[in-house]
């Protein structure tokens, strides 16, 4: 069965997005081949994204590379949401609980390893249900000073990380 994982490009002081969600700081930080999102994405089976982030701003809008990485997924993709659309897009499937959302992402993922958990807020419903395995952190170099951050929970419990073997220093498996 696929694994979740939550992978983001995050600022040095732990921004995913500019106030708003705005993402168009990231444009000027994509910058050739990485490999760790390489392996990520040729082992990449499904995306479960948050209704916010799947209907909010795409670095790359306007561009030949628009979409998930970069354009470059094609596949499978459940946006969880309490507010549907009346006409889903084509490829798109709207889910109303989290637990759901997940079954079918990881159902449709098929022989593939992963379901990439892509927004802030999917990711924390994820860790507090006990859901995800792993986290892949690729981190920009430029300091945002506000936003989105990768994780907030004011308040919550410390989440222990272990380094993946054999991967980046920002690969790590969720301990629970």
């Amino acid at each position: 069965m696929a694994k979740l994982i939550y992978s983001a490009t995050m600022s040095l002081d732990g921004y995913i997005a500019n106030p708003g969600g705005d993402m168009s700081w990231l444009t000027e930080h994509i910058v050739g081949e990485n490999p760790a999102a390489d392996r990520l994405l040729a082992n990449l089976g499904a995306i479960l994204v948050g209704n916010r982030t799947f209907g909010g701003d795409d670095p790359n809008r306007g561009t030949g590379r628009e979409g998930a990485y970069g354009g470059e997924y094609h596949g499978p993709v459940f946006v969880l949401t309490h507010r549907p659309p009346a006409e889903p897009p084509a490829g798109v499937t709207f889910v109303g609980d989290l637990h759901s959302a997940v079954a079918q992402a990881k159902g449709a993922a098929s022989d593939k390893d992963y379901v990439n958990i892509l927004g802030a807020n999917v990711a924390k419903q994820c860790i507090e249900a006990g859901l995800l395995d792993e986290i892949l952190v690729l981190v920009a170099p430029v300091l945002l000073g506000d936003g989105v951050r990768m994780f907030d929970h004011p308040g919550g419990t410390n989440v222990r990380l272990a380094p993946i073997p054999g991967e980046t220093a920002q690969w790590y498996s969720v301990i629970y």
